[in-house]
């Protein structure tokens, strides 16, 4: 027999105006229309066909099958190809051999755009609606990101997070019942919002001002302030960036952070790495305060403690991979707990002193870590004499790196 024809319908924001030609003709002559309470109960009351709420895959399969010579109209909010429900019953649909034909909607974007004169070609679009997602990593991709909340993460949570990370004087528009009578649409530096309350079902548009930070990875020294605190060298630094081989999403701990080079450098191979940076001098906190503001790396966090017993104080997630760069004598504790941790965790260790080496060897022994690697670092660097480069050596450095 002839292919059933079911027709998909992005409704726009809820809002009537919001419907396309197509959309309302399609709708106007449905003899069904499947699709969320709210969004049926917006509909202009003289579309005459059934209205029947469902609004899960096989729910709205159901509602079609009992009537399948009908002309079936399944609405959705905003438009069918952006974090809309349509991709799944599109998919199941097809799979059942029905021909679907999709009429497209205004999405929140194009809308929240719109009404404040803006484009939004460049912005990153971010759903945070019923999962959780990396806020400031997502700010940090771009100057413009665009979120649909909903479900845990909120217009607060996201003001929230970014004041902690220290982007509080990031813009926030946040839009509330867009395209309905009482929409409200407010814009303030996300300092300004944090006693603000919001309907969870908002759009949030942040823009954040231009980060003006060196590119590459392995920067020179002297682009770090140092004072008085111990700091890896560029070329061991660049060694140490190669072995942990770290990839945007992952969570990595730089133990015994001292001037923060190593943390810092981790959290710019991408926005979305998410970087604890561990130290307790105070003289090297207040410098990885610094330098994390000198390179926009908002994405990593200073943690004022001592490793490993800071681990649970401070509740940190659980490391994908961890850089130990200092650990107060306490080498075995630290490599312990992190693999209680993560037992499949990736450790990378620099040691200077050979009681160094022989502790972490005997510690990712007696924590049955059997891929190991040390690897010994020796680097020189000219220095002018007279006519002559001469070569001054630095400190040889082992890194032992980890893993099951």
């Amino acid at each position: 027999g002839k292919r059933m024809k079911i027709t998909l319908v992005g409704m726009g924001m809820g809002n009537p105006d919001t419907l396309t030609r197509a959309a309302w003709s399609a709708l106007e002559q449905a003899q069904r229309m499947i699709g969320a309470r709210r969004l049926l109960e917006a509909l202009p009351p003289h579309f005459g066909g059934l209205r029947l709420e469902a609004v899960a895959p096989q729910a709205i399969l159901r509602l079609i099958e009992e009537a399948p010579q009908e002309k079936i109209c399944v609405v959705f909010s905003g438009d069918t190809g952006f974090y809309s429900g349509a991709k799944k019953v599109t998919a199941l649909l097809q799979e059942k051999g029905y021909e679907v034909k999709i009429h497209c909607g205004v999405s929140t974007v194009q809308y929240l755009a719109a009404q404040l004169g803006r484009s939004w070609q460049d912005v990153r679009l971010v759903s945070a609606h019923g999962v959780d997602c990396d806020v400031v990593g997502q700010v940090l991709c771009g100057e413009e990101t665009f979120f649909l909340t909903g479900g845990d993460i909120t217009p607060q949570t996201i003001i929230h997070r970014l004041c902690a990370a220290g982007l509080g004087g990031a813009q926030v528009t946040v839009g509330e019942a867009l395209s309905y009578p009482d929409e409200r649409i407010i814009t303030q530096p996300a300092q300004a919002l944090l006693e603000q309350t919001f309907a969870p079902l908002s759009a949030v548009w942040v823009r954040r001002p231009a980060l003006d930070a060196p590119g590459g990875f392995g920067l020179a020294d002297e682009q770090f302030l140092r004072g008085e605190v111990p700091m890896t060298k560029q070329e061991v630094r660049a060694a140490i960036l190669g072995k942990l081989s770290v990839r945007p999403g992952e969570t990595v701990y730089d133990v015994g952070a001292g001037t923060g080079s190593v943390g810092i450098e981790l959290a710019r191979l991408s926005p979305l790495v998410r970087v604890y940076a561990i130290e307790n001098a105070p003289q090297a906190l207040d410098l990885i305060e610094q330098n994390r503001g000198r390179f926009g790396v908002y994405n990593l966090t200073v943690v004022p403690g001592t490793a490993p017993d800071i681990f649970d104080e401070q509740d940190l997630p659980v490391p994908d991979a961890v850089f130990i760069g200092g650990s107060k004598g306490r080498m075995g504790d630290i490599i312990r707990t992190v693999c209680q941790k993560n037992p499949s965790v990736r450790l990378l260790v620099s040691a200077i002193a050979l009681e160094t080496l022989q502790q972490t060897l005997d510690a990712c022994k007696q924590e049955g870590l059997t891929q190991i690697q040390v690897t010994q670092i020796a680097v020189s660097r000219t220095r002018p004499a007279g006519q002559l480069h001469l070569l001054m050596a630095q400190n040889p450095v082992f890194l032992i790196q980890a893993s099951r």
